[in-house]
């Protein structure tokens, strides 16, 4: 029901249903505000060095942040803003999109699953599905009256910076620039745009909690003004401070996979705070539903043995959505031989 959505109403006190059990909070003294994730310029004429960077920051965090990227800085504000538009609709007009259908390819809901979660997230999002477009666009919402136009360049444009980064992080693990494009099949993609309204009392509750992310890469535009991702390096949470007219990029678990471990695909979540809504724009690119995963055959050798088994996205999503969010990494269901976690 529409009425779940939690940015249709001001909120003095945070529902029950949204209180974490104590071991589970965000603990939100403990985070390192100061620390940051590694920063590659895609204009750097000197590929050889940007490849070793984008390589270096798979390697070290799973997350960079990128700039001069190549998507218009007008086109990410006019998102941003037309998003922003779109949850100050009324809540009858956002009814119309409502639905806890995670099988649903275009819908407004909130928090994460809720046909299966016990506490709930303080979020609403708009899931659309964006390739090929012309299949999509005429379900997409027409109101605000700019937001189809605005929406579908934008992933035209993050669709072809993802395949970029895709050349880079091929050739930065010693495979050919076209190996990723190649093996992962016509790609699908889809976006959530993230609504984290003000929250009470952010301290006992989550935008989104600890997760990785399913598919193979993302590619995140933040609000400037207000943090709230978060990722996890050597055991700390790190606040992730967006730098100006930046995207934040991470590695997806097919990614993690097809190096055969050597990336990342780390936990990150999102964080909310008491005096400003936040916004984010999150594009994932995903591997055709049959296309076979594992470990790129170059990567395997006598020292370095396949860590993860031949799998198709369609049986690695369906995995995904039967657990919960931060339960253990969805990868160690694909493992050649199980973790010894006595």
């Amino acid at each position: 029901m529409a009425d779940q959505l939690i940015s249709t109403a001001d909120h003095d006190t945070l529902p029950g249903n949204y209180v974490r059990p104590e071991a589970q909070r965000p603990r939100l003294a403990d985070v390192l505000s100061d620390a940051s994730i590694p920063v590659v310029d895609l204009a750097n004429p000197d590929r050889a060095k940007l490849v070793s960077q984008v390589g270096a920051a798979c390697r070290s965090h799973g997350f960079f942040q990128v700039l001069n990227h190549g998507v218009p800085v007008e086109l990410t504000l006019s998102v941003l803003a037309v998003a922003h538009d779109f949850f100050r609709l009324p809540v009858e007009e956002k009814a119309k999109l409502y639905s806890d259908d995670p099988a649903k390819k275009i819908r407004l809901s909130t928090s994460f699953n809720v046909r299966k979660e016990t506490v709930h997230n303080w979020r609403d999002y708009l899931r659309l599905h964006c390739y090929p477009l012309h299949r999509y666009l005429p379900d997409w919402p027409s109101n605000p009256p700019s937001f189809r136009e605005i929406i579908s360049t934008y992933c035209k444009e993050v669709r072809e910076l993802g395949f970029r980064l895709y050349g880079a992080i091929s050739e930065s693990l010693g495979l050919e620039q076209d190996y990723i494009k190649k093996v992962l099949g016509e790609q699908e993609q889809h976006m959530a745009v993230n609504f984290y309204p003000k929250c009470p009392e952010p301290e006992l509750t989550f935008g989104l909690p600890a997760h990785t992310d399913p598919n193979a890469l993302t590619i995140l535009l933040m609000d400037q003004q207000v943090a709230g991702l978060q990722v996890l390096k050597e055991g700390r949470w790190i606040a992730v401070n967006p730098q100006p007219n930046a995207l934040v990029i991470n590695i997806g678990d097919q990614l993690q996979a097809l190096s055969n471990g050597r990336y990342k695909s780390v936990w990150h979540r999102a964080v909310v705070n008491s005096d400003k809504a936040r916004m984010s724009v999150a594009s994932f690119l995903c591997p055709c539903n049959d296309v076979l995963i594992g470990p790129a055959q170059k990567l395997i050798t006598d020292g370095s043995p396949a860590v993860y088994r031949n799998y198709t996205y369609d049986e690695y999503y369906k995995k995904f959505w039967s657990r919960n969010l931060d339960q253990e990494h969805c990868l160690e269901l694909f493992r050649t031989t199980p973790t010894d976690t006595s």
